[in-house]
């Protein structure tokens, strides 16, 4: 029976990352991820803003935050301010200026 809704699959991993936000940044660990989104485990979701930024591994992604529970965010990946954007659309590489 499968369960996963997910439209894409998440692979399981145990890596160090940085959310930022409002000028600050906080420290969580990427529990699984996908070419979509990630989980990610934080000490408290509370004051986290819907629209991020996640570094992983030097890499900077524009996050939505999906869902929340006591110690963990859901995140889809895109530009977190158009949500009009095609799904289907690369995000394309980041600017340099």
């Amino acid at each position: 029976m499968e369960d996963d809704k997910r439209s894409t699959p998440r692979h399981r991993v145990l890596k160090a990352a940085t959310i930022s936000f409002g000028g600050g940044a906080i420290s969580c660990t990427v529990r699984n991820l996908s070419v979509s989104g990630a989980s990610l485990d934080v000490a408290s979701p509370i004051g986290i803003p819907d629209a991020i930024v996640l570094e992983v591994e030097g890499v900077r992604r524009q996050c939505r935050v999906i869902w929340r529970t006591e110690r963990r965010i859901g995140v889809r990946f895109g530009d977190a301010n158009d949500k009009a954007k095609p799904a289907s659309v690369p995000g394309g590489k980041p600017r340099d200026r």
